[in-house]
């Protein structure tokens, strides 16, 4: 160890005892060895991934704000541990996550029940538990073409939660594809630049579950009083909120109140605003004021930085070639491959065997779905106009020859079978209700085992989409 490095060393150890007490430091931290620096990164030796996880549980505020005063507040932090206790062919690389300063680890987040925020005090700067995850910011997030127009949506509101361009943001997409990790990243951003800042993370059915409880005490007014005094808001999965009435008739007041002091809303959802069934018309209307913005799942070359991301996070090395073959068999979700990664760090260590092909073959069978061709409501009337000898036009007509109208509900069927659009959006395409487009499937569903020429059509529309 160079003279400069062993000084670096000690002090950063130092002050970790002087934090932690003598007792304490014996037992985590006095095995704990430097590996390397090489100026922008030091890399700690670990007896055990136990210790990682201490570290990085109960020690990293302590650890980082250490870091910065002994090595530069630009210093980043690895390990080496050994897999197997002992055993130096086991040693693998984790690399720290980066996490926020200002948040406060919850063991409360993890209870079975739902945590009520209204009941915590915190230390981090604030009257309440924000219910951020630490780990879930920016810096951890990985960006590609593909997510880079909501990724800076998201940053610009974080970078200034007073301007009112993108308020309220809706942001929506299918499951798994970084919603959650997004939204919280705008509260962590807010509260390291004003950690006084009142900032809220919540999921739609935890609130409704606060909801009932203030409602059997009697206490809606000071439920709303409470929600009106936050900063921001980050309202997680508002599509559990559908045909939920009463909680969208207390949403309202807290949403106008926050709305009109300039305070920070934010939604994410499965679906568009104008795709939910079961919410009022004016709360649809209200996400208008602000910016609605899809996150796709991630395209190729974000998929396979995913997958190198995960990986490195988690001490693995995964070959150029093996990346390159899981991000072509992969559909996309974020949990997907995270998934991926776990099984092949799994089955590594557990037959302690090099990474291959094979092995993300054996990994990628029991976690993958398939990749199915999207299919459109577009490419269902066109689709349906062909096998009927029509004009597309035609299916969106008030005609009711019969041709035509069968034609029509085909379309509603299919929509609804091989789309995730609602009733309610398959009926605003084609000009109807969604009454009468309920009362169209129906119909199918119902002649379908009698009209064998009905049934022959729809198969074979089906068959051609999938093609």
């Amino acid at each position: 160890m160079s003279p400069e490095l062993q000084q670096k060393w000690d002090k950063f150890m130092n002050l970790i005892r002087d934090n932690v007490g003598a007792e304490r430091f014996r037992t985590w931290f006095a095995e704990a060895i430097p590996v390397g620096f090489d100026g922008g990164e030091i890399v700690i030796g670990l007896p055990s991934h136990f210790f990682f996880e201490k570290y990085e549980d109960d020690f990293y505020g302590i650890i980082s704000k250490s870091l910065r005063h002994a090595f530069g507040p630009s210093v980043k932090l690895a390990y080496e541990i050994n897999v197997i206790n002992h055993d130096a062919k086991s040693r693998v690389r984790l690399e720290s996550p980066e996490q926020s300063h200002v948040i406060t680890s919850k063991i409360a987040r993890q209870a079975t029940r739902p945590v009520n925020p209204l009941e915590e005090k915190t230390a981090d700067g604030g009257d309440i538990d924000s219910q951020l995850n630490e780990t879930l910011n920016f810096q951890n997030y990985c960006v590609g073409e593909s997510n880079k127009l909501p990724f800076t949506i998201a940053e610009y509101i974080a970078n200034n939660p007073r301007k009112t361009d993108f308020n309220p943001f809706f942001l929506y997409g299918e499951v798994g594809v970084g919603k959650t990790h997004l939204i919280q990243a705008i509260g962590i951003r807010i509260k390291e630049r004003n950690p006084g800042a009142k900032v809220l993370f919540i999921p739609m059915r935890q609130f409704q579950y606060l909801l009932a409880a203030a409602t059997v005490k009697k206490e809606i007014p000071g439920f709303i009083n409470w929600f009106q005094q936050m900063d921001a808001i980050l309202f997680d999965d508002l599509q559990e909120l559908s045909f939920k009435d009463g909680t969208m008739k207390v949403l309202f007041p807290i949403f106008n109140h926050l709305h009109h002091r300039g305070r920070t809303l934010v939604f994410t959802c499965d679906r568009p605003p104008v795709e939910l069934d079961g919410i009022t018309d004016r709360l649809i209307d209200r996400f208008k004021w602000g910016i609605t913005e899809k996150l796709p799942r991630p395209d190729r070359a974000l998929r396979r930085e995913i997958l190198r991301y995960k990986a490195s996070k988690n001490g693995l090395d995964i070959p150029a070639d093996i990346l390159d073959y899981i991000a072509d068999n992969t559909s996309g979700s974020v949990r997907e491959l995270e998934g991926i990664v776990m099984g092949i760090l799994t089955r590594s260590i557990t037959l302690n065997a090099p990474i291959s092909i094979e092995m993300a073959c054996s990994v990628m069978r029991n976690s993958v779905r398939p990749i199915r061709k999207t299919i459109n409501f577009d490419m269902i009337v066109d689709a349906t106009a062909e096998y009927y000898n029509l004009n597309p036009d035609v299916i969106f007509s008030k005609s009711r020859v019969r041709d035509i109208a069968d034609a029509r509900m085909v379309t509603m069927y299919l929509g609804n079978k091989l789309t995730d659009l609602s009733l309610k959006a398959i009926g605003r395409k084609l000009n109807r209700t969604h009454t009468t487009v309920m009362h169209g499937i129906s119909a199918i569903k119902d002649r379908m085992p009698f009209a064998h020429d009905l049934l022959e059509a729809v198969e074979q529309i089906e068959s051609d989409l999938r093609r």
